[in-house]
């Protein structure tokens, strides 16, 4: 089984528990303003890589991130896109041990019966689901990454449904997601939800606007600053993190 990668890391230590194994898959459905990496959207993109090669990879850090009580985190793009690749590689995570985490912003989730097969046989084998909420108003998040937010909120839902542990995410952009009314609605969002073991906000940044210019792409946030530490903590306090 092969996999559409677009890198690794191999110390990650913001993706999950402890140093984490970050492979970076390609393809996304989403267009975030501030995606820092929107090389990974295309599918056809990057570079593809058999299960068995990245498991003998896995193992030459094993040592390493499992004493840290880490793991392997499946990050992108969307890694949802590529269901048969991440089964199989969790799959082979499982008979060595690995603690296995997915990054995903739920972009492609859908309720139609072979990709839910598909995640029913996925859910077993994954410890953890870093869920990215990017806004919590339907019209707000079209505009913000192109696409609206009602199949990722089911998403959450379906996961709370199944008691799959979440840490939920949310990036922080001034003038847009950073917003006390919206921050309240999501935080009401979330307090349906009976499996979120850790709420993170993410304070926007502007590392990747090279990416954008050197992909011909037009940053549409480039008059935007990150936010102030006094806004991330007030952010913190409304979310609950």
């Amino acid at each position: 089984m092969n996999g559409r990668i677009h890198s690794i890391e191999t110390c990650g230590t913001v993706d999950g528990p402890g140093l984490r194994y970050v492979i970076f898959t390609q393809g996304c459905l989403l267009r975030c303003q501030f995606c820092h990496n929107p090389d990974t959207w295309k599918l056809n993109m990057g570079k593809e890589m058999s299960v068995s090669e990245i498991i003998n990879d896995i193992k030459t850090y094993l040592p390493f991130f499992q004493a840290s009580g880490g793991g392997v985190t499946v990050s992108g793009g969307e890694p949802l896109l590529q269901l048969d690749f991440l089964i199989e590689l969790f799959k082979e995570c499982k008979k060595l041990g690995i603690h296995t985490t997915i990054d995903s912003s739920g972009g492609c989730f859908t309720r139609a019966p072979h990709f839910m097969e598909k995640l029913e046989e996925l859910l077993p084998l994954t410890d953890l689901i870093l869920l990215d909420i990017k806004e919590i108003d339907p019209i707000k998040h079209k505009e913000l990454t192109g696409l609206s937010n009602e199949h990722i909120l089911d998403f959450a839902q379906f996961l709370s449904d199944k008691n799959v542990p979440v840490w939920v995410r949310h990036v922080l952009v001034p003038t847009i997601s950073d917003n006390d009314e919206d921050l309240t609605k999501l935080s009401e969002f979330i307090k349906t939800l009976t499996n979120v073991k850790k709420i993170e906000v993410l304070p926007y940044h502007k590392l990747g606007i090279y990416k954008w210019e050197s992909l011909g792409l037009e940053y549409k946030l480039k008059g935007v600053e990150p936010p102030t530490e006094q806004r991330v903590k007030n952010a913190e306090k409304i979310l609950g993190s």
